[in-house]
């Protein structure tokens, strides 16, 4: 459990990117900020907002200045008709972290590829570590084709939004929760969301970013990515790997406190990148 007593206040703000677009993100532990102290950084997954990082902001904001995204399309942020590539949400990510010296950037599902993806674009200078959670990483076994999950939503995206939305969880969450995320994940068209789940890149792609990568990397997962996480720690020594076999594909919001102490043991490990 983070120290201290109270919970840190958690504001909204915007920055607009170097195409035009408004992003909104999260910011708490804003009296670090600019400061020595490390900066964490939170990227949601597909169609997801940034709010569902709320518990780690209000723990891990006691400590750190901690913040985040919504990415182009998702939670707050301006829904353009075009930039929904690996390399322009790469490039948000970029300037997202631009006013940061140091940061352990976590990024969740879609979001870790996407952190891939920006290491290398952009390498990892102000990168002091990275956390990767239950995203497939281009290990092997490569985890089952989508084609049925995308036909799916061309066909009832109601019903399949419902459907995903309902599944990340292993704990029971509020109707009104679940029915926020229906929302917010709809404010994506159709095919601006399917063209985030079709990244035009090899498996290894990701794979061999990760395996480069040479500051600190904890992969998170839950059982469906753990052998991808033992052949990574196999093939890249040094990986830190957790499992939590009872949360659900969101397992920061199923298990938050086990999730947040495992983040912040993590980050005070880092000062060797200063």
């Amino acid at each position: 459990m983070v120290g201290g007593c109270s919970v840190t206040q958690i504001a909204r703000r915007s920055f607009a990117t170097s195409d035009g677009v408004t992003l909104s993100y999260l910011e708490a532990g804003t009296e670090y900020a600019g400061s020595a102290t490390l900066s964490v950084a939170f990227i949601p997954g597909w169609s997801m907002p940034a709010w569902l990082w709320r518990k780690q902001l209000e723990e891990l904001g006691r400590i750190y200045h901690t913040v985040a995204l919504d990415p182009r399309g998702q939670g707050e942020s301006e829904a353009p008709t075009f930039g929904y590539t690996a390399e322009r949400r790469a490039r948000d990510i970029y300037e997202f972290l631009a006013p940061m010296r140091k940061v352990l950037l976590v990024g969740w599902s879609l979001g870790a590829i996407e952190s891939l993806e920006y290491l290398r674009l952009f390498g990892a200078e102000r990168i002091a570590g990275l956390v990767l959670v239950d995203s497939s990483v281009g290990e092997e076994p490569a985890p089952p084709p989508s084609a049925t999950f995308t036909q799916r939503l061309r066909e009832d995206r109601d019903r399949m939004l419902g459907d995903f939305i309902g599944a990340i969880f292993a704990k029971p969450r509020s109707r009104a929760e679940l029915d926020t995320l229906l929302h917010d994940a709809k404010r994506l068209s159709l095919e601006d969301s399917l063209a985030l789940l079709s990244y035009p890149f090899e498996r290894t792609h990701w794979r061999d970013i990760a395996r480069a990568f040479e500051k600190p990397l904890l992969y998170v997962v839950t059982p469906q990515f753990e052998p991808q996480a033992l052949n990574l720690k196999k093939k890249r020594p040094g990986t830190r790997v957790e499992v939590f076999r009872d949360a659900g594909h969101a397992l920061f919001v199923d298990e938050p406190e086990r999730f947040n102490s495992l983040i912040e043991d993590f980050a005070k490990r880092l000062s060797p990148y200063d």
